[in-house]
């Protein structure tokens, strides 16, 4: 066992890694890119691991048996933190909040590390914040930023990292990962793995959950019932109600959680009103999980447009001639029939339409429902 892993399909980025962790190669920053579900979290934290790891040997380090590499792992050793936002973008008091704790020397550790997930998440003057940080490093401290691409970090930024570029891992791999770690059915394994598109974390949200997988593929035959605006509008509503159900059920429990913990903590009383002081913290409270919610549903909707944008993918597919293997392997006859009807460059200007609509409800303040209204009409 080592910390290595759970890095599936990434035999260059493993030994670049494991390479630096043994003192060839290291340097202060590092900048983790890859498509969503390549594991660049993952690898990130591996890295942490590695780098911190108890073994004397430097061969060994990243072990996954030692205090350092399991409290690394778990996310609770105090001299590696992971920075990840569930709101829209990752705050400037955030970023000067990091750039506190770099300057700090590692309490235990050989080296501090910041981990920080959402790279992207960060808009030009807080990434700033971060540059003298970067640029000049406190002595025993390492950063690592996680993006889906160079072009989503400023070019002052990435300039002074070493890239790190992961790709999807084959959808065997990921396969192999579900059921050696999670113990799940090697044939559910397959179909979530397939389904995901070699997305570890939605894949195996789809192993285990059979609703998960049912709404996946109602969403996924959405475009087998179009045949006018009002089967379009119809569709819209659907996918909007989906993405936000699913968002919802992952949150409400949660906030529940968080509310009462804040209040046991502020020793509030169990009936009456809340004194002033707490009244401001829980609305602060409040505030945050309506953002988060807000990211949530158009995390969720962008996924939900990522399944159905697989169907036309296979489409496109068939039309070309089933150069590689098709994602939505259930529907091959359905894909067929559906093939036949358009040409191919009808199919493209489709998926077009779905990207331009994830751009949309992804980077500005287009109502959801009204994107996608906009995009099933395009599809018809």
């Amino acid at each position: 066992m080592s910390v290595w892993d759970d890095l599936q399909g990434q035999p260059a980025v493993v030994a670049q890694l494991r390479q630096a962790s043994e003192g060839d190669g290291l340097t202060h920053a590092w900048l983790f890119t890859g498509p969503p579900g390549s594991g660049r979290s993952n690898a990130a934290k591996a890295f942490a691991a590695a780098l911190n790891c108890d073994q004397d040997d430097v061969s060994r380090r990243g072990c996954d048996e030692c205090a350092a590499c399991l409290t690394i792992l778990g996310e609770t050793h105090s001299d590696v933190a992971f920075v990840r936002t569930e709101k829209v973008t990752i705050t400037i008091a955030q970023a000067r909040e990091l750039v506190s704790t770099a300057g700090n020397r590692p309490a235990s550790a050989r080296w501090r590390i910041i981990v920080v997930e959402d790279a992207d998440r960060m808009a030009e003057r807080t990434t700033n914040v971060l540059l003298k940080a970067i640029e000049e490093p406190t002595p025993r401290t390492i950063w690592m930023l996680c993006a889906p691409s160079p072009a989503d970090v400023l070019v002052t930024i990435r300039s002074r990292c070493r890239a790190v570029a992961l790709r999807l891992p084959p959808a065997a791999d990921v396969a192999a990962l579900l059921v050696k770690r999670d113990g799940v059915d090697p044939a559910v394994a397959e179909r979530a793995a397939r389904a995901a598109q070699s997305h570890v974390g939605i894949a195996r949200r789809l192993a285990r959950d059979p609703e998960a997988r049912e709404r996946r593929l109602e969403t996924v035959r959405f475009p087998l019932g179009l045949r006018g605006v009002t089967a379009a509008v119809l569709m819209a509503e659907k996918l909007v109600k989906i993405a936000t159900a699913e968002a919802n059920s992952s949150n409400d429990e949660r906030d529940a959680a968080e509310k009462a913990a804040l209040l046991a903590t502020l020793g509030a009383p169990e009936s009456g009103t809340l004194p002033p002081a707490m009244r401001g913290q829980l609305k602060q409270l409040e505030d945050d999980q309506k953002r988060r919610a807000k990211r949530s549903v158009t995390d969720s909707l962008d996924r939900t447009l990522t399944d159905l944008l697989s169907f036309y993918r296979d489409v496109l597919i068939i039309q070309m001639g089933n150069a590689v293997e098709l994602v939505n392997v259930e529907l091959r006859s359905e894909l067929v029939e559906f093939a036949r009807q358009s040409p191919a460059e009808t199919t493209l200007a489709r998926m077009d339409a779905i990207n331009k609509a994830r751009q949309r409800i992804t980077t500005s303040n287009v109502a959801p429902l009204l994107a996608i209204e906009s995009m099933a009409a395009s599809l018809i």
